[in-house]
C-alpha cells in the first residue's frame, strides 16, 4: 500500500518535473512549506521515482546500448564516460546506476540475491534507503578460505544491503571452495545449509558482477587469496576466462567439466537461469572476456555496462 508520504513524492515530482510547475505552487497544492517541497523532489531522484540522465550529442551509449539489446535479447543500461575515465571511475559510475536500478526493483516480499565481490562492494556504497516489508537478502556465494573465514568482507557487504532495504539478512557460511567436492555434497544435505540454499532458490532479482583473472581493478575473488597458484595454472589450462558468482567458465559460457566449479559454491548458470531477473553489471577492459561468457551462458537478463566497455564487447563480438 502506497502512503502518504510516497504519494507526496510522486505527485510533488509529477508537478514539477511533468508540468513544469514553481516549488511555491506545489506547496500550495499540497499545503505544505517549499522547503518540503525541496525535500520531496531530492527523495524523488534518491529513490528513483526520477531519473535524470544527461545525454551529450557525441555518446555513443544508446547506440551501444540498443546494439547489445538486440544482440543478447536482453534490457541493456550503458552508462555514458569520458573517454580518458580510468577504470575506477568508470566502476563508479556503472556501481551509481546499478544502485538504482536495484532500489527500484526491489521491494517488499522480494528475495533479492548478491554474490559479493568488488563490483558489488561500489554498488552497496551508492544505494539509498528504501525501507520494504517482509523481504530478505541472500548471499549467494560462500566467502571463506583457509586464510580467512570471509565474514568481515561478506557479512558486512550483505549486512548493509539488508539495513538499507529494512530487510532480513541471509548470510551463506560456507568456503567459496571447498577442498573436496564430496564435503560439498554433504555440506548441501546439512539442515542449516539447506535453509540458506532454500532461500537462494527463492531469489526474484539477482545482482551480481563477473570476475575477471586479470588487468584493471581486480577481481575479490582472485586477488583475496581465494585460489592457490595451482588453481589458477588449472583454469588457464581450460581455457576459463572469467567467472560468474565464483562458476568459471569459458568463452562460449560452458562450465560443466571444469573441475573446480565441482567444488564452488555459487550458483550455477542453470540455477542463475531459474531466477526472474539477473542484473550483471561491469566496467573495465578485463571484464570484456568474461563478460561475453555469461552473456553465452545466458544468465544475463538486464546488464549494465560502462560506454568503453560496451564499445569494446561490441567490437570483439
Amino acid at each position: 500500500m502506497t502512503t502518504p508520504r510516497e504519494r507526496d513524492v510522486v505527485m510533488a515530482a509529477t508537478m514539477y518535473y511533468l508540468q513544469d510547475m514553481k516549488m511555491e505552487t506545489i506547496a500550495r497544492h499540497l499545503r505544505t512549506s517549499r522547503s518540503t517541497v525541496s525535500r520531496l523532489l531530492k527523495r524523488a531522484r534518491e529513490t528513483g521515482v526520477v531519473e535524470i540522465t544527461l545525454r551529450p550529442t557525441h555518446t555513443r551509449a544508446p547506440g551501444l546500448g540498443q546494439r547489445l539489446a538486440a544482440q543478447y535479447d536482453i534490457d541493456t543500461y550503458v552508462v555514458p564516460v569520458p573517454d580518458a575515465a580510468d577504470d575506477a571511475q568508470r566502476l563508479g559510475q556503472v556501481a551509481r546506476t546499478t544502485a538504482r536500478l536495484v532500489t527500484r526493483w526491489f521491494d517488499s516480499d522480494m528475495v533479492l540475491g548478491i554474490a559479493w565481490g568488488t563490483t558489488l562492494a561500489a554498488v552497496a556504497g551508492h544505494l539509498m534507503d528504501k525501507p520494504t516489508r517482509g523481504s530478505a537478502v541472500v548471499q549467494l556465494n560462500g566467502a571463506a578460505n583457509n586464510r580467512t573465514s570471509g565474514v568481515a568482507y561478506a557479512g558486512d557487504l550483505l549486512d548493509r544491503i539488508a539495513a538499507t532495504f529494512e530487510a532480513h539478512a541471509h548470510p551463506f557460511p560456507v568456503p567459496a571452495f571447498f577442498d573436496f567436492a564430496e564435503t560439498r555434497d554433504a555440506m548441501w544435505r546439512e539442515r542449516s545449509v539447506r535453509r540458506v540454499l532454500d532461500v537462494q532458490a527463492r531469489t526474484d532479482l539477482a545482482v551480481f558482477s563477473v570476475g575477471a583473472l586479470t588487468g584493471g581493478v581486480p577481481s575479490h575473488v582472485y586477488s583475496a587469496g581465494y585460489l592457490e597458484p595451482e588453481d589458477v595454472a588449472a583454469l588457464e589450462g581450460a581455457g576459463v576466462v572469467g567467472d560468474v558468482c565464483t562458476v568459471f567458465l569459458r568463452p562460449d559460457g560452458s562450465f560443466r567439466d571444469i573441475a573446480i566449479n565441482a567444488r564452488a559454491t555459487g550458483p550455477t548458470p542453470d540455477q542463475l537461469r531459474r531466477f526472474p531477473r539477473r542484473l550483471c553489471a561491469a566496467a573495465g577492459d578485463n571484464k570484456i572476456a568474461p563478460l561475453r561468457a555469461a552473456l553465452a551462458a545466458g544468465v544475463v537478463t538486464d546488464l549494465v555496462v560502462d560506454e568503453i566497455t560496451a564499445a569494446g564487447l561490441v567490437e570483439a563480438d
